[in-house]
């Protein structure tokens, strides 16, 4: 896929939603997100899971090799690509559901259907023959959704190194993306706040709901 051109300048004016997810045995979140911001929503997930003494997980390091390949090539994923990689990261989460572990998942959730997957599993999208009973039982998650103006998250991902995503994805992404509505459980909070601030705010959600 080539790279968005220079002149075509929408991006300032787009805002860049940033889902992954948190979720646990009482309190649970998720922030659902492009990669867009993944170095913030990795950022903040791991500050919250550490400050709360939570597991952390970062969705990037579980896509198969075959995704990280087509990513590094320039290659949007398509649903195809995806699915089965939500799904392996609902395991997780309804892994530590059973242990009663409350937990960080910082994963490009873009569309509905992506946080449908993480919250029901393969129900969510007709496709329950391979699960056992109970598991598709609904996982009490919270999107935290991480919002800023896209030509700030562009930026930020221009200094981002080491990894396998290039920034010339970044419009496929905007494209890609659904902010979560109502009746999902979602929060929005500003990434031009400072850390803590973020940090803060998700906690307030998490602990008042």
């Amino acid at each position: 896929m080539p790279a968005p051109s220079r002149q075509a300048e929408p991006l300032p004016q787009q805002r860049g939603a940033v889902p992954g997810a948190w979720r646990g045995g009482s309190a649970s979140a998720c922030c659902p997100e492009p990669f867009k911001h993944a170095e913030q929503r990795t950022t903040v997930g791991s500050r919250l899971a550490a400050k709360r003494g939570w597991k952390f997980y970062d969705a990037d390091d579980y896509h198969s090799p075959e995704n990280k390949k087509k990513m590094a090539a320039g290659i949007p994923l398509n649903d195809e690509d995806r699915i089965p990689w939500l799904c392996a990261l609902r395991d997780i989460l309804r892994r530590e559901e059973s242990s009663r572990q409350d937990a960080v998942l910082a994963c490009s959730a873009l569309k509905k259907i992506y946080r449908h997957v993480l919250v029901s599993g393969a129900s969510a999208i007709g496709n329950s023959q391979s699960e056992k009973p109970g598991e598709n039982a609904a996982l009490n998650i919270l999107f935290v959704h991480l919002d800023g103006p896209a030509g700030l998250i562009a930026h930020r991902l221009e200094k981002r190194r080491g990894h396998f995503m290039p920034l010339k994805l970044l419009q496929s992404q905007f494209d890609a993306l659904e902010p979560p509505t109502a009746p999902e459980n979602f929060i929005t909070v500003s990434i031009e706040k400072s850390l803590p601030e973020i940090v803060l705010e998700i906690e307030k959600a998490i602990f008042s709901g």
